[in-house]
């Protein structure tokens, strides 16, 4: 998996691409950690080029969004493809992101 960062005025955009499993999970930690740390607390997660996201990740978006929605931000998710979507409601927290269709959405929402 491979992430890039965007900052942008009032969110930063995190591009994700390949598959989001335990592999992942360092690369995933650090670069939302790094995020965090810089207080910003209003996160888009990029999944245009995702192609699986296992338990494990979703659970690291469920404990940032936890995170951010403590500091008075939020975590949204863009571009999410139907599979993907699925492996969400299997774990049950679909309705726990807003998801956006579209890049420019997701960052306008804020």
């Amino acid at each position: 998996m491979e992430a890039h960062v965007t900052s942008y005025k009032r969110c930063e955009v995190i591009k994700l691409s390949g598959r989001v499993d335990s592999d992942a999970l360092p690369t995933l930690r650090e670069t939302i950690n790094t995020s965090l740390n810089l207080g910003k607390f209003n996160l888009v997660l990029d999944f245009s080029e995702v192609t699986f996201v296992s338990s494990a990740g979703w659970w690291t978006f469920i404990d940032t969004q936890k995170t951010c929605k403590n500091n008075n931000g939020e975590l949204v998710l863009v571009n999410v493809i139907e599979r993907i979507r699925g492996s969400l409601d299997l774990v049950g927290m679909s309705d726990y992101f807003r998801m956006y269709e579209n890049l420019t959405d997701a960052v306008g929402g804020y």
